[in-house]
C-alpha cells in the first residue's frame, strides 16, 4: 500500500472530462500538441491506448522514428477506464482454441498467454511508471458445477506449463476474498491490478523518451493504404513506411472495414469513498483482485488509497445504462453487505471491442498497413502481448503475428443491423444459467 490518501478531488485538468476515479488520480501529464501540416516518420501509430503505446514503445526502443496519434489523450478510451486487473489468458479458454483452431494453435496461444503481464512488470521497473502496481488475481465461483469448471481451467494451465495458478475452496479461498458469496476460485499469483490510466501514461512517457511524438485531439479520418501510406486528420496527415491501427472500440470511420467487424460493449465501474485498510484488509487479506466466473463477471479490487473499485455489466453497442450507480451497487452489496452505507464517490463507462469469437483480430489490411483489435473483455495483458507482435512484425519476426493473423474472420451473425440484439440473446441465455449456478 501507498501512504497517498486523496482528500479532496480535482480532476487532472487534461482528463476533466472523463468522470473515473483513474482521471482524478492521474499522475502529471504534459499537454500534447495537435497534429497540423505534414510529418513523415518510420511507422506511424493510430491510438494511444494499450496496443498503440505498447507498439510504439516497442519500436523506439528498436530505434524505430515513430508518431502516435490519438483522437483524445493518451488512455482517453477503454485503456484508461477498466478494472485495472492483469488477469492472464484470453476471453475463451485454450481448450476452444484447440477445437476451432487445432492442437498447434492451441500450443502457440498458451505459450504466449502469461506475456503481457510479464511486460507490465518489465516495463514498470525499466521506466519506473509509478501505476500502484500489486501482484495477485483471482477467478471465483459461486457454485459447485462453477467450481468443476475453474478446476478443469487450473489444470490446463499446468498442462501449458503455468504451474504457478491454484485452486483453493472453503477457508483457504477465504485467506484471499472474504465474502461469503463465493465456494471457491482459480488464484494467480502473476496476475495482479494496477492504475490503468497512470500505466498507459508511463509507456507514454518513456516513448517520449526515446524521441517518439504524440499528437492529441487528431482525431484520423482516413488511412491511404498506398505503398507510401498516408494517416490524414482534419488538420493534418503523416507519411509512414507502415501505420498501425490500433483504435479498438474508440476506431470509428478511421478505418471502417476494421470497425465493423467489431461490437462496442461498454462496462461500467463505481468507485467507493475512502474505506480505510483495515476493513479493507479484511476483505482482501492478500490483496488480489477479483473476478467472478459468470458470463458478464462482477470484478473488483482495492485501491493504492483504501477504495473499492467495482465494476460489472454490459450494454452492447456501447452505450450507457440508466444509472450506472443503480446498475453496479446492488452487486456490490451482494458480495460485501457491510459497505451497504458506503459512499460511491465515482462512477463511469467506457467501451471495449467485442469480436464474433471472443479472440483478438490481428492482421494487415494492406502490405503497409497492420492492425490489432477485439481483445473481448480481457485487454489489460492481451494488448501488451500483442503490441510486441505488432512491433516483431514490422522487423519482419512474423511466426508469432501470424498466429492471430491466420484465424478466420467471422462475422457477428445479423450484421451490423442485428448483432446487438444476437448478443443480447445470447446474454440472457447465459445469464439463466449463471443464476441457476450451472
Amino acid at each position: 500500500m501507498t501512504d497517498r490518501t486523496i482528500e479532496h478531488f480535482t480532476p487532472a485538468a487534461p482528463y476533466a472530462g472523463l468522470p473515473s476515479y483513474y482521471a482524478a488520480t492521474a499522475n502529471s501529464t504534459p499537454r500534447r500538441p495537435e497534429l497540423l501540416g505534414e510529418e513523415t516518420c518510420d511507422i506511424c501509430v493510430v491510438g494511444a491506448g494499450f496496443t498503440g503505446m505498447g507498439a510504439a514503445l516497442e519500436l523506439a526502443e528498436r530505434g524505430y522514428k515513430v508518431i502516435v496519434i490519438e483522437g483524445e489523450r493518451v488512455g482517453w478510451g477503454a485503456s484508461g477506464r477498466n478494472g485495472g486487473q492483469l488477469v492472464n489468458g484470453y476471453s475463451r479458454r485454450m481448450q476452444e482454441v484447440r477445437k476451432h483452431y487445432g492442437a498447434d494453435a492451441e500450443a502457440a496461444f498458451g505459450a504466449m498467454a502469461l506475456e503481457g503481464q510479464a511486460i507490465i512488470r518489465e516495463r514498470v521497473a525499466k521506466y519506473g511508471i509509478q501505476c500502484d502496481l500489486r501482484a495477485g488475481n483471482a477467478i471465483v465461483a459461486m457454485s459447485k458445477p462453477q467450481l468443476r469448471e475453474l478446476a478443469e481451467r487450473t489444470e490446463e494451465w499446468h498442462r501449458h506449463g503455468h504451474s504457478e495458478m491454484f485452486l483453493a475452496e472453503g477457508a483457504e479461498a477465504r485467506k484471499h476474498i472474504n465474502s461469503d458469496r463465493y465456494i471457491g476460485g482459480m488464484f494467480d499469483p502473476k496476475g495482479g491490478h494496477m492504475h490503468s490510466l497512470n500505466y498507459v501514461l508511463g509507456e507514454a512517457a518513456a516513448f517520449e523518451g526515446l524521441g517518439g511524438r504524440i499528437f492529441e485531439h487528431s482525431r484520423v479520418t482516413h488511412v491511404d493504404r498506398g505503398a507510401v501510406p498516408v494517416v490524414h486528420t482534419a488538420k493534418g496527415k503523416v507519411s509512414a513506411k507502415k501505420v498501425l491501427v490500433c483504435g479498438n472500440a474508440y476506431l470509428g470511420d478511421a478505418a471502417p472495414d476494421l470497425s465493423s467487424r467489431i461490437l462496442p460493449v461498454s462496462s461500467q465501474i463505481i468507485t467507493t469513498e475512502v474505506l480505510g485498510d483495515d476493513l479493507l484488509e479484511e476483505l482482501f487479506p492478500t490483496n488480489y483482485c477479483i473476478e467472478d466466473i459468470r458470463y458478464i463477471p462482477d470484478y473488483y479490487r482495492r485501491t493504492a488509497d483504501g477504495r473499492l473499485l467495482y465494476g460489472g455489466g454490459t450494454v452492447y453497442g456501447g452505450t450507457d445504462p440508466a444509472s450506472i450507480e443503480g446498475k453496479i451497487v446492488p452487486q456490490m452489496h451482494l458480495t460485501f453487505p457491510q459497505l451497504k452505507n458506503a459512499k460511491i464517490e465515482f462512477q463511469w463507462s467506457g467501451n471495449f471491442a467485442l469480436t464474433m469469437t471472443r479472440y483478438p483480430q490481428m492482421g494487415r489490411v494492406s502490405d503497409s498497413v497492420y492492425f490489432s483489435q477485439g481483445d473481448s473483455g480481457h485487454g489489460v495483458t492481451t494488448t501488451q502481448m500483442l503490441g510486441r507482435r505488432l512491433a516483431e512484425a514490422i522487423d519482419g519476426q512474423m511466426s508469432k503475428f501470424d498466429v492471430f493473423a491466420s484465424l478466420p474472420y467471422i462475422p457477428f451473425v445479423g450484421g451490423k443491423l442485428f448483432r446487438v440484439p444476437y448478443c443480447v440473446m445470447g446474454s440472457w441465455y447465459y445469464g439463466l444459467r449463471d443464476k441457476l449456478g450451472i
